[in-house]
């Protein structure tokens, strides 16, 4: 592996939202250790020839009104929109409006700040598809088709933020890496801006670890579709590059399991070492077989 990609890191009151619910956007969480220690982890990581990104969370802001941005001046739209409009449902968060100036100045100056100051090589943008639309995507599926993506639903001002951003981040560091983390297969967001893209260069593929979750979860290793595994593996559209885990924190720490104890379950603590256990066990031999099987697809 050459890169390695870490959670969201910006301060957040809230522990239960695995810091998805920032509070102060320019700050690292100190229960995670100092801004030096941060800055000395990305460097060593440089050192061994690795990239750091780190999830930028710009769809939502904490409602925090004592520790976080939601109404800093004492009105419901100071950061963030007004009204219902400001307010995601699903999240309890904030909604920011990406017209004001002092809104982009705010978070485009946060783009360049993580990646001045702590050296990140680029960021995995966190649940842009609640940006992309004005119903944030909620109850809704999507199919490919076009009038899906740029009808009356289309959150325009939120598109023109992230082409903002992703011009911003690769005109000022050439090698960086952004990540849409989008669930609708939105057309153009790995296009280049110039294009009349988003800019982003990888759109982060969602279905693959929810794919392998379910299988392990709801179907035997002989019910498996080959068909349906290399479908999901390439739906793409054409030219898009993707990256895709075999699981992520979605699945992990929302009180599932992860994929090796899907797989190997109880039998991790009694059969996994040869000198207490010398006779091979089939659960785990067949377990790393297959997760092993899953990372290399």
């Amino acid at each position: 592996y050459n890169p390695v990609q870490l959670m969201a890191v910006a301060e957040h009151a809230h522990y239960g939202s695995f810091g998805y619910h920032v509070t102060s956007f320019f700050a690292p969480a100190s229960r995670s250790g100092t801004p030096e220690e941060l800055k000395e982890m990305v460097d060593v990581a440089h050192g061994l020839g690795i990239q750091v990104l780190v999830d930028l969370v710009h769809a939502h802001a904490s409602s925090n009104t004592l520790d976080g941005i939601a109404q800093m001046d004492g009105t419901d739209h100071c950061y963030t929109h007004g009204g219902p409009k400001g307010h995601h449902s699903e999240w309890d968060s904030k909604i920011f409006h990406y017209t004001k100036h002092e809104v982009l100045r705010f978070l485009l100056s946060n783009c360049r700040w993580w990646l001045e100051e702590y050296g990140f090589d680029g960021f995995r943008f966190d649940g842009i598809t609640s940006m992309l639309y004005q119903s944030h995507g909620i109850g809704k599926g999507y199919t490919g088709g076009y009038h899906e993506y740029f009808g009356g639903d289309a959150d325009i001002e939120s598109h023109i933020y992230l082409m903002l951003a992703n011009d911003l981040i690769h005109t000022l560091v050439p090698s960086a890496v952004t990540i849409g983390e989008d669930v609708s297969g939105m057309p153009t967001l790995c296009r280049p801006v110039e294009d009349g893209g988003f800019g982003f260069d990888y759109r982060l593929a969602m279905a693959i670890p929810d794919m392998w979750i379910t299988l392990l979860k709801e179907s035997t290793d002989n019910a498996w579709g080959m068909g349906h595994i290399v479908h999901i593996l390439t739906n793409r559209r054409y030219k898009e590059k993707v990256i895709g885990y075999c699981e992520s924190h979605d699945q992990a720490i929302v009180g599932d399991k992860t994929l090796a104890f899907w797989l190997m379950d109880a039998e991790m603590y009694t059969g996994m070492s040869i000198v207490h256990s010398p006779q091979h066990s089939l659960c785990v031999d067949r377990g790393l077989a297959l997760h092993k099987m899953m990372r290399l697809l």
